[in-house]
């Protein structure tokens, strides 16, 4: 049986060398021919000649979209294999018809995701935000119970907007914690509620009940601006909400009002627009941590997606 010829595109072609570590590169090769040049781009005379005999399509950020003109150039590929999330937006219709294999790393991309996640919603919960401001402004000790009461998570309520692959790997996280745990989705039932663990409510109860909200849907027509003024309007004071997920899910104008009376804190790891400009009142607002778009995979977390996409060409190349 021939082996399979595996072309690489992505954009900065170094992304590759980030992607596939050593070892991951030695399994890659064990498993397939890689064409020796990664591609930027998928219409070009060298893009034409490195497809003429690939089998497997290893794309990145930047890939290109593969049209059905590209698509024509690649008579044997047979398979996608993307390293990073949702890879729909990158096929035209005749890779549609031509029935080819898509695959994409969403969850493992999502494991980052998750983490931070976890990590922002457990910092919310000991009322981080509001502390280190007194901190700086006092210069001195505080004492703790007298300024935050309320502060701590055990037994908190946490509301999960989005019961999506980032969601469902959020709560998995967040299990080992003496939390509560409620979630809005239209699409959970009540047997996969229970399977997580969880409490299904809808979105008006979820903002009203939880003091910690953290955002998980997927940016469609539907969920834009989903978390508007009516809504932010229901958190409890004292509440944060957090988003790692995509800043069209909020509605900005009404988020900024609204913590500009300082009665809830915001950590936005995504905001509409991205990045925001220059004078936007979320830059300085003191109960608002900006962090510019870290969630998702990022420095050494590279290589989970490298791996995942070295397990299925190793996969392929069995079939």
């Amino acid at each position: 049986m021939e082996p399979l010829n595996v072309v690489l595109a992505m954009r900065p072609t170094a992304l590759a060398e980030r992607l596939f570590d050593d070892a991951a590169r030695r399994r890659l090769d064990a498993a397939a021919e890689v064409w020796p040049e990664v591609l930027e781009e998928l219409t070009t005379p060298a893009a034409r000649r490195a497809l003429e005999h690939c089998d497997v399509l290893v794309t990145g950020w930047g890939a290109g979209f593969l049209s059905d003109a590209v698509l024509a150039t690649a008579p044997r590929l047979r398979a996608v294999v993307h390293t990073g999330g949702n890879a729909t937006h990158l096929l035209g219709p005749a890779a549609l018809e031509r029935r080819m294999t898509l695959t994409d790393a969403r969850a493992a991309n999502g494991r980052p995701v998750a983490e931070l996640s976890l990590a922002l919603i457990l910092l919310a919960g000991k009322q981080t935000l509001p502390a280190a401001r007194l901190y700086a402004e006092r210069r001195a000790l505080i004492d703790r119970e007298q300024a935050f009461p309320h502060a701590g998570n055990h037994g908190r309520r946490v509301g999960i907007v989005g019961a999506s692959c980032i969601g469902r790997q959020t709560i998995e996280l967040l299990k080992p914690f003496d939390l509560a745990i409620s979630v809005f989705d239209p699409y959970l039932t009540d047997d996969d509620a229970q399977h997580l663990g969880v409490h299904k409510v809808e979105l008006d109860e979820l903002m009203a009940t939880c003091t910690v909200v953290s955002v998980h849907a997927p940016d469609v027509p539907a969920t834009q601006r989903m978390i508007d003024a009516r809504r932010l309007a229901l958190l409890p004071d004292g509440a944060t909400l957090v988003n790692t997920a995509r800043g069209a899910l909020v509605d900005t104008d009404a988020l900024v009002a609204e913590l500009a009376t300082g009665r809830i804190d915001a950590i936005l790891d995504v905001t509409e627009p991205e990045p925001l400009p220059a004078d936007h009142p979320l830059w300085t607002l003191p109960n608002v941590l900006l962090t510019p778009h870290i969630a998702g995979s990022m420095g050494n977390e590279l290589g989970r997606l490298g791996e995942n996409a070295v397990m299925e060409i190793e996969r392929l190349a069995r079939e």
